[in-house]
């Protein structure tokens, strides 16, 4: 009887998938079953009361789903019905798909003007490091291939005759900004050329990358030598003010304030906000709560040092001291303007005060100040954040209605909702809305969308939308790269992960520890250990902190591989490096190895030991 069923069952899935066949629309209906009528993606669902404006209708044509000519088994399983739409126009693929050569697959950026999503590995706007002079490659160049061996790198660079100009210097020191060994080698290379001279610019472009590597001694000590060749500039004191502050170290942000004496600069309440400001960021409110309590007297305070103070207590979700400097404010004679009212909003949402937070909003509304566009992107991340998708469009109706206009920030929250909630579709309407408003997505909402893409495991829409971003004239930053680069890792296509971490050294931008973490995981995940071993080695030649990576894996593949010598030089590294944990796993695995080594031994007879 179970065979019957089965065998009849069988018979009808062939029938249907015959008619299916002659009647020519098998691909047309599940693309009309997935795309739908073209509706809105907002005007389906419930709005606020009261009146509002109607959107725009929203036009959403299918656009082609990207399909590769040999599909991974994860992507056979998807059909079409289920298949995401592509939220970007694309070309139309090539007649006769082929598998692409290596060196096609590993270049990942196509010339803007074609419009074409195709890769190509010979475009003339895919010049490395975004435009700049041919010195500038040749000195990174030598850098990256001299720094780490043993041969002297300011030597070549004598031989190299560049040309040393401010412009190269604050080029170089910013392609080398995450390493600052490299970074200070070659600062100090420069100083000691006799046709060049640092001035306050480049000694603060040096003083960026020693803050936030977190060498804080020789930024010290570089503070004095500015302060000898009197180059001390105000933007140097904030700078290592807000170094020290982003590392809690309130006394020494402290003492950088007070050093301001020593070479007569007058501290007034524009550097004394700078400082409370960078306490507040680094969740040191209370203590700059109390450095202005003993010194109010000296700086008196404005709105600007109120609304810090207030920024720096709802950072921390203490809306008790933040209701409390509120009042003094206004006390005092200030009136909160709407940076202070929307600080005050995003404390209430932080600290799970809705309520109160929706009475404020409409407080604001009647009473002033009218809520801008910031205002109401601040609502309506909450409620995307909360899966509240139709509280969220009802509130940017109300936004319309107000006559606020949104901006990208407004349209990227909505973007991100409903991508979260795998609504896709409506994701594409919005994005063709920001084009008709005339507001253009910007990087942030690219980097939104990238991130939606790899956390859907799909890094190829996502290089789409990252190749589309660059013919925008929008600037890729470190956080894209790690980002495709961690989806293709994890995605098991090893080759398109090395292809991400070339382009982003042809772009121009210095690896960072996340991206240096994602890299050498990527290694050790595809059991390519002498490849993680290399750029480990990299990382701590170039000052950077150990990556938090698998260590036992990374070990045990060495293990294996019968390479004890290359544990034991590991352990050492990790050790001066400060990752003892990290020294003794490899330690550990080194002695593993020595002893199956020497079970292996033969004794003077020809036969083992053991």
């Amino acid at each position: 009887m179970l065979l019957h069923l089965r065998s009849s069952r069988l018979k009808l899935y062939l029938r249907l998938y015959l008619r299916l066949l002659s009647s020519g629309d098998f691909h047309g209906s599940l693309t009309a079953s997935a795309v739908g009528s073209p509706r809105s993606p907002l005007e389906t669902l419930p709005r606020f009361t009261g009146a509002a404006t109607p959107l725009l209708p929203f036009r959403r044509t299918p656009l082609p789903v990207l399909v590769s000519p040999h599909p991974s088994p994860r992507r056979v399983l998807h059909c079409s019905v289920h298949q995401v739409p592509p939220l970007l126009p694309r070309a139309s693929p090539p007649p006769h798909p082929q598998m692409p050569s290596p060196l096609i697959t590993r270049s990942l950026s196509s010339s803007p003007d074609s419009g074409d999503d195709r890769v190509s590995s010979d475009s003339d706007s895919d010049l490395p490091g975004g435009g700049h002079s041919p010195e500038f490659h040749r000195v990174c160049k030598i850098i990256n291939e001299l720094f780490a061996s043993d041969r002297n790198m300011e030597a070549v660079l004598d031989e190299s005759n560049v040309n040393v100009e401010k412009s190269l210097v604050i080029g170089v020191l910013d392609r080398f900004r995450h390493a600052h060994k490299p970074a200070h080698r070659f600062f100090r290379w420069a100083a000691s050329r006799p046709d060049f001279g640092h001035d306050s610019e480049t000694y603060n472009a040096m003083l960026t990358i020693l803050g936030k590597t977190r060498q804080f001694e020789t930024m010290v000590a570089m503070l004095e030598e500015m302060g000898k060749q009197k180059l001390l500039t105000i933007e140097a004191f904030k700078i290592s003010i807000k170094a020290f502050a982003s590392a809690r170290e309130m006394k020494k942000s402290i003492g950088i304030f007070q050093l301001m004496k020593k070479y007569n600069f007058k501290g007034d309440c524009n550097t004394f906000n700078c400082l409370i400001d960078s306490l507040a960021k680094a969740k040191l409110g209370k203590e700059a709560n109390t450095l202005f309590t003993k010194m109010k007297d000296q700086y008196l305070p404005n709105l600007r040092t109120y609304t810090v103070l207030l920024f720096g207590w709802c950072k921390l979700k203490n809306l008790v001291e933040a209701g409390r400097i509120w009042n003094e404010m206004i006390d005092n004679g200030f009136k909160p303007d709407i940076v202070a009212h929307n600080t005050m909003l995003e404390g209430l949402i932080r600290a799970q005060r809705r309520p109160e937070a929706i009475k404020m909003f409409g407080l604001m509304k009647t009473k002033g100040p009218k809520p801008n566009a910031r205002t109401y992107t601040v609502m309506i991340h909450d409620m995307c954040k909360g899966g509240k998708m139709d509280n969220a469009v009802g509130c940017f109706e109300e936004m319309l209605a107000a006559g606020v206009a949104p901006d990208a920030a407004t349209y990227t929250c909505l973007i991100v909702g409903f991508g979260n909630a795998r609504r896709m579709d409506k994701v594409s309407g919005l994005l063709k809305e920001m084009e008709e408003k005339g507001c253009p997505p910007d990087g942030r909402t690219y980097n939104a969308l990238i991130k939606l893409m790899t956390n859907r495991s799909m890094p190829d829409d996502a290089v789409r939308i990252y190749k589309r971003m660059i013919s925008s004239g929008f600037e890729p930053t470190i956080h894209t790269y790690n980002m495709m680069m961690k989806s293709y890792f994890h995605g098991n296509n090893y080759d398109m992960g090395c292809a991400v971490w070339e382009e982003m050294g042809k772009k121009g931008i210095c690896p960072d520890v996340n991206s240096y973490t994602v890299f050498i995981g990527g290694h050790i995940r595809h059991g390519r250990p002498e490849e993680a071993h290399k750029y480990i080695e990299e990382m701590i030649n170039k000052g950077m902190n150990a990556p938090q990576i698998d260590y036992n894996k990374f070990a045990a593949d060495f293990s294996r591989a019968g390479r004890p010598d290359v544990l034991h030089d590991m352990a050492q590294k990790m050790k001066f490096s400060g990752k003892f944990e990290v020294s003794n796993v490899f330690n550990h695995w080194a002695e593993r190895m020595n002893k199956r080594v020497k079970k292996r031994v033969p004794n003077q007879t020809g036969h083992r030991l053991f």
